[in-house]
């Protein structure tokens, strides 16, 4: 593993834009770069603010970070500028899965070991540990819940529309996976699918879109994050279509940020799927690991929840494992990302 630590470079990036500034002697410092997707939702911005609370230079540590602004080619230079700058670890949270064993075979050649984040890298087994959520198993919820419900609603008829997270991502991919396996069992129909990008602009394009395509032929909208439901739910409003526990459309999204949790709370959104953005502290205990010569696990899940109201609190199971709805009230917003 490598050890040699180099003086205080850190390094912003917002939108393209690289911003340096030299910092006293670091030379006490384990220094981290990090390879962020962007700035797309609310989540993201947790996960960024996770890793830069935990990576502070107060808890010893140099950070520089890039913000990626969904540029896959930006991406992977920001990597490429870590290992020019000789960091101690760098930490990838990848745009796509794809595309990757050049440049992690250049960061191992450098002897700089990887950590992966919430979204995964399929093409190359060249890091140390990926940590995050398991996306198949967040899409396999929403579809066993949304079966457990309809049946205690007597509802005999799903008919689906889907906001998907931006194509090609793991997130995407596990989701779409997940929900589609329960709905090609239980025979529902999905009338349709298309990609929001994890953004509310792009959620309100695609259901304003959905609305007038589908008009009156749907009763479920999958959006695959918050931001995505808060534009569909802007969209539905401007159509006259009512959605949540009273309404005529079942509304789920992933993630459960706070506005998430606030507008659960609110009957807007039926369910909503928590993917844990706070993978700081489990990619540090990764690093403690590798300094203290040990070797971390090279899947590292967290613990994540599923948020409804008491009336959409029905039991399911995912593989034979029971699952329970936590009720949203104040004091869980309160603890919420």
């Amino acid at each position: 593993m490598k050890m040699k630590l180099v003086a205080g470079l850190t390094i912003a990036m917002t939108a393209g834009l690289f911003v340096g500034a030299m910092t006293a002697s670091a030379d006490d410092l384990v220094s981290i770069g990090f390879a962020q997707v962007g700035h797309e939702s609310d989540w993201r911005t947790a996960s960024t603010k996770s890793c830069q609370d935990v990576f502070s230079e107060e808890n010893g540590y140099n950070l520089s970070f890039v913000d990626c602004d969904n540029d896959e080619a930006a991406q992977k230079e920001a990597v490429r500028s870590f290992i020019e700058q000789e960091v101690d670890y760098i930490i990838i949270d990848p745009i796509i899965a794809t595309g990757w064993d050049t440049v992690l075979t250049e960061c191992e050649d450098a002897g700089i070991p990887v950590i992966v984040i919430d979204r995964t890298i399929d093409d190359s087994d060249k890091y140390v540990s990926w940590v995050g959520s398991n996306f198949k198993t967040e899409g396999l919820a929403a579809g066993e819940w949304l079966k457990a419900y309809a049946e205690a609603k007597g509802i005999d008829e799903i008919n689906a529309l889907v906001i998907s997270g931006s194509t090609g991502s793991s997130a995407q991919i596990g989701r779409s996976e997940g929900f589609q396996e329960i709905a090609d069992r239980e025979g529902w129909t999905i009338l349709d699918e298309q990609t929001g990008d994890f953004t509310e602009a792009g959620g309100q394009e695609v259901m304003e879109s959905y609305a007038k395509s589908y008009e009156g032929k749907y009763n479920v909208v999958v959006c695959q994050n918050d931001n995505e439901a808060f534009g569909a739910m802007t969209a539905m409003d401007n159509a006259g279509v009512s959605y949540g526990p009273n309404g005529d459309v079942i509304l789920i999204s992933f993630d459960a940020c706070t506005a998430g949790l606030k507008d659960v709370q609110a009957e807007k959104i039926t369910a909503d799927f928590e993917c844990n953005p706070l993978a700081a502290p489990f990619v540090e205990e990764v690093i403690k690991q590798l300094q203290n010569g040990e070797e971390p696990e090279k899947e590292v899940f967290m613990v994540e929840h599923w948020y409804g109201l008491e009336d959409a609190a029905v039991p399911f199971e995912i593989d034979g494992e029971p699952q329970e709805v936590t009720v949203v009230t104040d004091e869980i917003i309160e603890a919420q990302y």
